[in-house]
């Protein structure tokens, strides 16, 4: 029944007339997006290192060496630094987090334990479903010796049934302290409704465990569901220390370079807030550089004035892919990571392990791409790093579409020669192919899973993807996209000027935006239609929810605010968020429950329904939004210069096409190239096939019609 993001620190967006930057760290490298008072960008990478914030840093003195400025002079004129990073989500993954405790109800202990069906198989895919020596693999966030009950119980109406036993409260603290524990989460039966026992305990944890981070689920996770709120509530506290210390360390590494810009975070439902309220709530940041890279195709495609569109961005490791309807993203109420299901809004985005550093290998006469990855260290073959095992970036390299002399803006030249001895060694031989062979079957496998993907988040939700504008992103997006067009049968594509740092661009640019949800359960049974008092019940919800939202914003008068409820048939398990208006009558109650079921029949196809059931509305939220002031983009480019013709090859290992390589660091407008064609721009490359054609606009996106196969 709280704001999502509470208590931020005063936050400013950048004047027109200020430097603005955004950073994302990946798996393999740290971008980086600069634009000055002058409206021209500037795009950098460098590669992510084991701290991360070193990564940030180095990023930044590459920008400051591109822009002709010393870093120190640089960092002054930042009025805005925004930032994405998967630090939290790494941590989780990897179980580097600290040692956290949970406070529960009497009788609730076995909530992390007993999960929900399908906690043994949570966060599986593909065929891992059928592979029973995964299941039940992944313990629960906390084990069952730091978990602790009181005597307590609120009822679902919010009244107090038996009040808090103080000397239990005690006890059980006390406990966790003794085990050493660094971070206590504390969640309570129907605490959403009246969060009186965990605001006590939630005091009396600073007083017998001081210094540890405390989360309290009515804060984290208002939303009814147990399970769901007790998993969010842990990871929570559990990242708390983590993100403290992460964040802590690049705010003072900045500060000493001389930046006084406060550090805007991305957050996974898309937009930015103030680095202390993420450190405050570090769960909600876990998808923060793929959310961050949805959001600025949507503004991308609100620019081209078109509303359905497909980002994908392939990095080093992974391969995200955002769906963008009606000029929104879709999101979702839940994501599922290190096996627990966690109430986190966020963009919906889908991934797999299928990036520039994905490793290719041979396993019983099979060829597999990913999801292992080289990451930065060792990286693939070809950056002279040590690595041993034949990557995507390699199979390119090899190709012709990269060039060993232009990779990246750190300063990497690539080894042609120890790419093609190790797919030759570790593909070719056992394949019976030749290295450029086993270079194109590496692709051809690359580009299936992406594609499948690409399916999975269309087709199989509803959606015609020809009826989608496919924005190509990350330092592998573009030279893969014109594959991808083929195969689901789209015309082209688009690469912003940006590409390579889609997600860099998107924390740099991103309105201010913070989120409230409320839990306000109606039934309607079989037959039933909606009334004066279920109006009356939702519009004061609506009510709540939209003040709190608002109260995170800076100036509220300004602030765009939007509302949507959750609704699902009665039993089910599953909702849709539908929009609503902040204060629906009868007519709009039954509106929203007649949308509601056009959506359901559009994902799940039509006669899915089945109203015979009834209708349940669970909860609402609203989202607050205030537009980043930012400077007009310049017009100004260059145009393509010719840097190389070269062989590339394309559909035939043994016939490949002397190419044109064209370059420069931001394009033109009124361009026209045609296939074959290689665009280099700052950290990728833009294929355009045989018989395809480029041209630019006047932002210096790049529009790629690929013809026919």
């Amino acid at each position: 029944m709280t704001a999502i993001l509470d208590d931020p620190a005063p936050a400013t967006e950048a004047p027109a007339s200020g430097w603005a930057v955004g950073t994302d760290v990946g798996g393999t490298f740290t971008d980086l997006w600069l634009r000055g008072p002058d409206g021209q960008p500037v795009v950098c990478k460098s590669p992510t290192t084991a701290d991360v914030v070193t990564g940030v840093i180095d990023a930044v003195h590459l920008a400051a060496r591109a822009v002709g400025l010393p870093t120190a002079e640089l960092c002054r004129r930042v009025t805005r630094f925004g930032h994405g990073t998967t630090v939290g989500l790494n941590a989780l993954l990897t179980g580097r987090t600290a040692r956290v405790g949970l406070v529960t109800t009497l009788g609730f202990g076995d909530v992390l334990e007993i999960g929900r069906l399908r906690r043994g198989t949570a966060g599986l895919q593909g065929l891992d479903l059928g592979n029973y020596f995964l299941r039940g693999r992944t313990a629960p966030l906390v084990p069952r010796e730091l978990v602790v009950e009181v005597t307590e119980r609120v009822n679902p109406a919010g009244e107090i049934l038996t009040p808090l036993d103080l000397a239990s409260a005690r006890a059980a603290l006390t406990a966790l302290r003794d085990a050493g524990v660094g971070a206590v989460a504390i969640c309570l039966l129907w605490a959403t409704e009246n969060p009186a026992h965990e605001r006590a305990l939630a005091a009396l944890a600073a007083e017998i465990l001081p210094g540890a981070f405390v989360s309290t689920s009515h804060d984290v996770a208002p939303s009814v569901g147990e399970y769901a709120r007790a998993s969010t509530t842990v990871a929570n506290a559990a990242l708390g220390p983590v993100a403290g210390g992460y964040l802590g360390r690049l705010e003072a590494e900045l500060r000493a370079l001389g930046m006084t810009a406060p550090i805007m975070m991305t957050t996974s439902a898309g937009g930015v807030v103030p680095a202390a309220t993420l450190a405050a709530s570090p769960v909600r940041g876990l998808l923060s550089g793929p959310a961050s890279c949805v959001v600025a195709g949507q503004a991308l495609g609100a620019r081209l004035d078109q509303p359905n569109v497909l980002t994908l961005d392939v990095g080093g490791t992974s391969f995200d892919v955002g769906v963008v309807v009606d000029g929104a993203p879709l999101l979702r109420e839940e994501v599922t990571f290190g096996g627990a299901d966690m109430r986190v809004p966020s963009v919906d985005i889908a991934s797999i392990g299928a990036g520039g550093g994905s490793i290719a290998a041979v396993r019983d006469g099979v060829l597999t791409v990913g999801p292992r990855s080289a990451g930065a260290t060792p990286g693939p073959v070809c950056y002279g790093k040590g690595g041993t095992e034949p990557t995507t970036t390699d199979a390119d390299l090899v190709l012709g579409v990269l060039d060993p002399d232009r990779f990246g803006s750190g300063g990497i030249r690539l080894d042609v020669d120890a790419a093609r001895a190790a797919l030759a060694d570790r593909i070719g031989a056992p394949m019976g192919l030749t290295a450029v062979e086993a270079a194109r079957a590496v692709r051809e496998v690359f580009d299936a899973a992406m594609a499948d993907l690409l399916r999975a988040v269309t087709i199989e939700r509803g959606h015609d993807p020809r009826e989608f504008t496919l924005v190509a992103g990350g330092g592998s997006g573009p030279s893969h996209a014109w594959k991808l067009c083929r195969e689901l049968g789209l015309t082209g594509f688009v690469v912003p000027a940006t590409a390579t740092a889609q997600s860099a661009f998107g924390a740099g640019t991103s309105d201010l935006r913070t989120t409230a949800s409320r839990t306000s359960y109606l039934r309607l049974s079989p037959g039933d239609q909606p009334e004066e008092s279920h109006a009356t019940v939702l519009t004061a919800a609506l009510a709540d929810a939209g003040r709190r939202a608002l109260d995170a914003i800076p100036d509220p008068a300004l602030a765009e605010v939007t509302h949507t409820a959750a609704v699902r048939y009665r039993g089910q398990t599953h909702h849709l968020d539908v929009a609503v208006e902040p204060a629906p009558d009868v007519a709009a109650v039954t509106d929203l429950l007649a949308r509601f079921e056009a959506e359901y029949d559009k994902l799940f196809g039509a006669g899915a329904g089945f109203r015979e059931a009834g209708f349940e509305i669970l909860s609402v939220r609203a989202v607050a939004a205030l537009r980043a002031a930012t400077a007009t983009s310049s017009s100004s480019g260059q145009p393509f210069e010719v840097r190389d013709v070269r062989p590339v090859v394309f559909d035939d290992a043994h016939a490949p096409a002397e190419t044109v390589v064209y370059g420069c660091d931001w394009p033109a407008a009124d361009q026209h190239l045609a296939g074959p064609a290689l665009i280099q721009l700052p950290g990728c490359v833009v294929v355009v096939p045989p018989g395809g054609t480029a041209t630019t606009d006047d932002a210096g996106t790049i529009h790629v019609e690929v013809g026919q196969a």
